[in-house]
């Protein structure tokens, strides 16, 4: 037996044991570097187990922008359940049939927002194109083969199977992935109009193109409100988004025209007394005047939840486009602010992570999804309150609509990724020291 020299105050350890102590640090299963662990036998090694950052608690931006998506989403199933309640019944549903079927997309949307928050900055580099090109493709479906359904005038909705989807929302995904890559890649070259032009507008606002040839206007307007943000907050300088900008403008503008749906809905919005000669409200009217008067209704405290008089079909699409009338008919004005405010700490809470993003990817993604999301509720706020013709684009996060709830939930992920950080460079953390006593 080899004694090792003893130092003062230390123990006699024999080469046996010390071999022995060892191997068994090695087999132990590692801990979390947030709780440091070391085995002390007595007079054996100790064993310092560090496993890096792998379980690094989220900084502040993180739970920020989490606790207000949830909150959003759990407020928007309380309002989808009493918006709803009457139209589930009449199409025997049950009350609670607008309840179940947007939970389900909720209990689907949140686990896969964290998953998909865990995911590296190189993971969306990969899957840029790919997502862009099959989400297009489905698009292209809808507007080019008997699968596309209409809607309200839009042909916008995917039936494959009995199960119908929205492509255009998935597009919207893509399109932020995507948008945040290819600027990534043209970073240094954003003062050259060719190189923004040719990739931005000819792929990503050919995505946009497929959406408007189905008709669906106020979605094709976020779409387009994408590619333009996350273009300004690159740094592509303003005099080189005018023609574009202005281009797109006419563009809208000619498709309203063409539309007898939209131009209907355009006068209504013109004319203010909205009723025929005989004094009837006009069907163009009968929405928007209705979603006035349930806001009227509810006054400064509302008339309570669920006590809505609206939704017992008065006003169409109580529960998706103009769920926000109900809002302000049962909660009040107080309700409303509520909700604005919660947009307003979301839009923080983006602008905040864009801040601190180090990457051009992670800053142009985010100030993408900010975009869609922020300016998507100010549309549709903007048309329950009459500022707007009706465009039919629903609340993110808290209007009914599974496609939506789903691709919006990913959305956030992807931005909750980026709060997270960059890991796909960082060393393995796996790691076990052995030091001795």
């Amino acid at each position: 037996m080899v004694q090792v020299p003893r130092k003062p105050g230390a123990r006699l350890v024999t080469s046996a044991r010390l071999a022995t102590s060892a191997r068994m640090a090695t087999l132990r299963p590692a801990r979390p570097a947030a709780a440091p662990a070391e085995s002390e036998a007595p007079g054996g090694p100790s064993v310092r187990i560090n496993l890096g950052r792998v379980f690094k608690a989220e900084g502040g931006n993180y739970f920020l922008l989490l606790g207000t998506t949830l909150f959003l989403v759990i407020f928007g199933l309380v309002m989808v359940l009493s918006s709803s309640s009457v139209d589930s019944f009449l199409a025997d549903m049950g009350f609670f049939g607008g309840l179940l079927r947007q939970g389900m997309f909720a209990l689907m949307g949140i686990p896969l927002m964290l998953v998909v928050s865990r995911l590296p900055l190189a993971f969306w580099r990969r899957v840029a194109w790919p997502s862009l090109l099959i989400t297009s493709f489905l698009q292209f479906l809808v507007v080019a083969t008997g699968l596309g359904v209409g809607t309200g005038g839009n042909t916008n909705w995917l039936n494959i199977g009995g199960i119908q989807f929205q492509p255009s929302e998935g597009i919207k995904v893509a399109l932020i992935i995507w948008l945040g890559m290819i600027l990534s890649q043209k970073q240094n070259q954003l003062d050259d109009w060719k190189h923004v032009f040719i990739p931005v507008f000819g792929v990503g606002g050919g995505a946009v193109l497929l959406v408007m040839i189905g008709g669906d206007l106020g979605t094709a307007m976020i779409m387009a409100g994408i590619l333009f943000g996350a273009l300004f907050f690159a740094g592509v300088k303003m005099r080189l988004l005018a023609v574009p900008l202005l281009i797109g403008v006419g563009a809208a503008i000619v498709l309203a025209v063409v539309s007898p749906n939209r131009m209907t809905r355009i006068m209504s919005f013109l004319n203010e007394s909205c009723t025929q000669l005989s004094g009837e409200i006009s069907s163009s009217c009968w929405q928007p005047l209705h979603g006035t008067w349930a806001l009227a209704n509810g006054g400064i405290l509302g008339v309570g939840l669920g006590n809505s008089k609206a939704k017992w079909s008065w006003l169409p699409a109580a529960d998706n486009d103009y769920i926000f009338a109900i809002i302000g008919e049962e909660l009040g004005l107080i309700g409303c602010i509520v909700v604005l405010s919660m947009f307003i700490l979301l839009a923080f809470a983006f602008l905040r992570i864009m801040r601190s993003a180090t990457t051009v990817q992670a800053k142009v993604s985010t100030a993408a999804v900010m975009v869609w999301i922020i300016g998507q509720a100010f549309v549709n706020i903007a048309v329950v309150l009459g500022v707007f013709p009706v465009l039919g684009v629903p609340l993110p996060l808290i209007s009914a609509g599974g496609t939506a709830l789903l691709t919006t939930l990913v959305a956030i992920g992807i931005v909750l990724s980026f709060a997270r950080g960059d890991r796909s460079s960082e060393p393995t953390p796996d790691r076990i020291e052995v030091d001795r006593a």
